[in-house]
């Protein structure tokens, strides 16, 4: 990495535009950065860091934003920070811009602007500068990608602070791992002791259940067998549990399975006592029931002849029945003429009721003159019936006449007060239509927004889409980066095995007599033989293979990588920095508002429509107003006849209906004695014709009872049975004579009459036998499945218990290997003598190298006499391998850095920051330093040790190095002609920048 160039405004105590030409600065290989205390020396490295990591280093990175921002800038003067530098090859530009508080563009007051930075690279073909990409994350990436280097690594290597060095080579083992593994990031080797530690605790775990399973079958294989089988006396973790737990359940299964032996023979001896009480039981139940069928037949034989007296009663009744069927067609034709006369007599009654007294004794043909008479009555009605229909049409033409009288006065009552309110209603009807024609005009000119907002919306989500894909794009290729240096790495190492084994391969083709092809001798004494892991060609070229896939895959990630950023930086430039929430705040509010103004034009149509109703109302009221008037005048005159017309015809029917309200209820008088006489004769000459027909029934009922042997016809009657009755005393009489059949078959049974002679059966003791004899079955049957399912389940917890034991013999060793690696990892374990953990054991490594690399300056700055070495010896309580110790070659003594003093202290300190920086430079993957700063320090050194130091640091220049030095030392000045002077002011620090002289010589005391 190499700075060319460095642009400040308005940045920490720089109040306006300042610029840093390092190229210049950088000729001479060593250049000095001076001014007085305040005055802005460190603000110049702060702007180095902050233009490449976003944030100035150490405890200062707490200021962010507008603390950075310069109190001497002016308000509308924006804090800027460029930086033109090269690294890996690439010239770049990196511009940062901090949040700052500017003055509002209208108005009074100020507003914060958000960060701003642009990443730019020099394209030399085409001699100008392209964007690369505007986002602070992705800047910070790629930054940190190229340089190999974190911000903390960057400001320990790059920006080198003696005081931090110097603490350092005083401190104890603890302070010194904590900063090797900021820089070196040991962080891994840290997680391995974890994760070693982590999966000792999981197979101790996984043993610990598989102890406490196997201690769990043995519990319940005790509980199964009972005191067959005693528990082991073992614990989860024991070695011996396992053979202790086997041999118990062996124990158990052989004491169970005598017992299942003992327990079937029990059972087969309770089964033959059973089969037999089974029998005897059926032979009693046998004879029990033969028994009691007898006694039951004797009792129905008993019950049999107590009701013979019912029997014989039945059967004289069903005889009688059978004599009265004969008369019963003639009690049906006395009954049905006695109903039909008495019906007739009684409506002959009701009908004479209804008429006036004066017919009271008339008979059938009287009633019917009568009727005959008030019929022809009724016929001279019909003239005064028509006079008085037309009575009725005229008074219901006179009342339409009134009715419409009345409805003219309602349309003109009502189109008048309508009519009165028709121009302030016009008006609103106008002023609606005119507010829905601006809200469709509104609508339109809103649509116009809706689609750009909707498309910066979209463009604002797949760029967030497209930076967390970013995310995992930059992921997959810094993985794929490593598998293929992984890759290569072993390729690598398996061709430098082959070349190692390559006299081998070469000797598998001598044969005696044949030259060799490498020295041409035909006789092979003693030639190479292959060892084993011998690597040969196809290894080699597989290797190769692998390593060339992995390579393709990684260019892959890298093109697919670049795509996207392609796409983030077209979605970027569409939808700008703004939040993709409030892009859709800001599109949610213009379809709001569009559908705000369509809802309000869409009231348009209607308010035309109504505009359109109320002026074809107005016009059907006006009409209807005049059309009223016009039939008023007319209904005078025809109100006049109507009248007259009617006292005509109220003086005729006056006379035609006497003293009824009217023709029509003299009319109905008529009729209804006209029909109230023709009943009343219909009615009595009924009544005449049945009572004639009753008497002849009443005659052929006394000779039908007669010859069917009954005295009188009310005795037939009796006798007479109806069908329920009949079928009753039928079944009855069959129901008997069932009963006696089978109770003298029952009696003629031999085997039931044997059974009636023989003693009475004991059913109760025969069946208490039987349950005895199945509960001891039942007893010996259980005990024989419980000894089975004993066996059975202790076979089962047996097998568990092997398979666990199977199971559990590759866990126990997983245990203890790994548990001997994490020991081993964390220090605690017997092999690891000191005690060094892993993540001490590689910065012990880093430690070493760190303090080779810083002897072959310390010895040229101390003229020889001291040389760093690394210790692995073990303070107090303290991580061991982290020591650190100073070898003085005056005395042949190795002693603790601490006893420097404070000169020694500064150029061992610089020393052991410029090894350490070639080291974590090694470490990022090569990348070059070619500009260093050192900060402060050099006011300890007398003039010989200032000449050797500067010496050292003339020698990085053949590594094409610059460094700058930050110093208030005045002979500095005098010694190093390519300066950089911050001068601080009243309105702000400025910088004076003088370069390198060709011909000037270091040391000469002149400017």
């Amino acid at each position: 990495m190499r700075l060319h160039r460095l642009d400040l405004t308005a940045f920490g105590p720089f109040g306006g535009a300042q610029r840093v030409d390092f190229d210049d600065l950088s000729a001479a290989g060593l250049f000095l950065l001076h001014g007085p205390t305040g005055a802005g020396k460190t603000s110049v490295l702060d702007a180095v860091c902050y233009a490449l990591y976003g944030s100035v280093p150490g405890a200062r990175q707490s200021g962010q934003g507008l603390t950075l921002r310069s109190d001497h800038a002016a308000p509308g003067t924006r804090t800027e920070v460029t930086l033109e530098l090269t690294v890996a090859g690439r010239r770049l530009e990196i511009t940062r811009q901090p949040p700052w508080e500017r003055p509002k563009k209208r108005g009074t007051g100020t507003t914060v602007e958000k960060a701003q930075s642009l990443l730019r690279e020099h394209d030399t073909a085409a001699g100008a500068w392209k964007d690369l990409s505007r986002s602070h994350q992705e800047i910070g990436e790629e930054i940190t990608q190229l340089l190999g280097m974190s911000r903390e690594q960057f400001c320990q290597v790059v920006l080198l602070p003696q005081g931090d060095f110097a603490r350092f080579l005083r401190a104890d083992a603890e302070a010194r791992g904590r900063l090797l593994g900021r820089l070196f990031d040991t962080r891994r080797f840290a997680e391995v002791e974890k994760r070693l530690v982590e999966r000792r605790r999981t197979t101790e775990a996984r043993v610990r259940e598989g102890d406490s399973a196997l201690l769990a079958d043995a519990h319940r294989m005790q509980q199964v067998a009972g005191d067959a089988m005693e528990l082991p006396d073992a614990a989860p973790g024991d070695p011996g549990l396992a053979e202790a737990v086997l041999a118990a359940a062996a124990v158990a299964r052989s004491t169970s399975r005598e017992r299942l032996t003992t327990a079937h023979c029990a059972r087969l001896a309770a089964e033959s006592a059973q089969a037999a009480a089974e029998h005897a039981l059926a032979q009693t139940r046998e004879r029990a029931r033969l028994q009691r069928r007898f006694a039951e037949a004797s009792e129905r034989a008993a019950a049999l002849e107590d009701g013979a007296g019912a029997h014989r009663d039945a059967l004289e009744r069903m005889e009688r029945g059978r004599k009265a069927e004969s008369v019963a067609p003639a009690l049906e034709l006395r009954e049905s003429a006695d109903a039909e006369h008495t019906a007739a007599a009684a409506r002959a009654a009701r009908a004479r009721d209804l008429l006036p007294a004066r017919f009271a004794d008339s008979g059938a043909a009287g009633l019917a003159a009568a009727a005959r008479r008030t019929a022809e009555e009724l016929g001279g009605l019909e003239s005064a019936r028509r006079a008085e229909r037309r009575l009725a049409d005229l008074v219901a033409e006179r009342a339409d006449l009134d009715r419409r009288e009345r409805d003219d006065e309602d349309v003109l009552t009502e189109a008048g007060a309508w009519l009165a309110g028709w121009d302030t209603a016009r008006e609103d009807l106008r002023a609606r239509v005119e507010s829905a024609q601006e809200a469709a005009t509104r609508a339109e000119q809103l649509d116009g927004r809706r689609e750009p907002a909707q498309r910066r919306l979209k463009a604002a989500r797949r760029r967030d889409d497209l930076t967390r894909e970013l995310e995992s794009g930059r992921a997959r290729a810094l993985a794929s980066g490593e598998r293929a240096q992984a890759a290569r790495s072993h390729w690598l190492d398996l061709k430098e095995q082959r070349l190692n084994g390559i006299a081998a391969e070469l000797a598998a083709t001598l044969a005696d007599g044949t030259p060799c092809a490498v020295c041409g001798a035909t006789e092979h004494p003693a030639p190479a033989r292959k060892v084993a892991g011998h690597v040969d060609r196809e290894a080699e070229e597989r290797a190769l293979t692998a390593s060339r896939q992995a390579d393709e895959r990684h260019a892959q990630d890298e093109r697919d990588l670049g795509l996207v950023r392609e796409a983030l930086a077209a979605a970027t430039a569409e939808a700008g920095d703004t939040p993709a929430d409030r892009l859709a705040a800001e599109a949610r509010e213009a379809e709001e508002l569009y559908a705000r103004a369509r809802r309000d034009a869409s009231a348009l149509h209607p308010a035309r429509e109504e505009l359109r109703r109320a002026e074809q109302e107005h016009e059907h009221r006006t009409r209807a107003q005049r059309e009223a008037a016009v039939r008023a005048a007319s209904r005078v005159g025809h109100r006049e006849r109507l009248d007259s017309e009617r006292l005509v015809l109220e003086e005729e029917l006056t006379q035609a209906r006497g003293t009824a309200a009217g023709v029509a209820a003299r009319a109905a008088e008529l009729e209804e004695l006209a029909a109230r006489l023709t009943d009343a004769a219909d009615t009595a000459r009924l009544a005449e014709e049945s009572a004639v027909r009753l008497k002849a029934a009443d005659g052929r009922l006394d000779e039908a009872a007669f010859r069917a042997g009954f005295d009188t016809p009310r005795a037939a009657a009796d006798a007479l049975l109806d069908a329920a009755a009949h079928r009753e005393l039928q079944r009855l009489l069959d129901a008997r004579q069932s009963e006696e059949a089978a109770v003298r078959a029952v009696l003629a049974e031999p085997e039931t009459v044997a059974a009636a002679r023989r003693p009475s059966a004991d059913l109760a003791a025969a069946e208490r036998a039987a349950a005895s004899a199945a509960e001891r079955l039942r007893t010996a049957a259980s005990a024989q499945d419980a000894a089975a399912r004993r066996c059975a389940e202790l076979d089962q917890l047996s097998a568990r218990a092997g398979d666990g034991v199977r199971r559990l013999g590759p866990l126990r060793e997983e245990y203890d290997r790994v548990a001997r690696l994490a020991g081993l990892a964390a220090g605690t374990s017997a092999d690891n003598e000191r005690k060094m953990r892993l993540e001490a054991y590689v910065l012990a490594a880093r430690l070493e190298q760190v303090a080779a690399a810083a002897t072959a300056r310390l010895q040229r700055m101390s003229s020889g006499r001291y040389t760093l070495v690394h210790s692995d010896d073990r303070t107090g309580r303290g991580r061991s391998g982290l020591g650190l110790h100073v070898v003085d070659a005056w005395t042949g003594r190795e002693r603790d850095t601490a006893t420097l003093s404070g000169g020694e202290t500064f150029f061992a300190s610089l020393a052991l920051a410029l090894g350490l920086a070639d080291v974590v430079t090694d470490e990022a993957g090569g990348v070059r330093l070619d500009t260093l700063f050192i900060d402060e320090g050099f006011g300890s050194l007398d003039d010989q040790t200032l000449d050797e130091v500067l010496d050292v640091l003339d020698s990085l220049r053949e590594r094409d190095r610059s460094v700058g030095i930050v110093s208030h030392v005045a002979d500095l000045r005098r010694r190093i002609h390519a300066q950089l002077e911050v001068v601080k002011g009243r309105t702000g620090s400025v910088v004076r920048q003088r370069g390198y002289r060709p011909s000037g010589r270091r040391g000469s005391g002149e400017e």
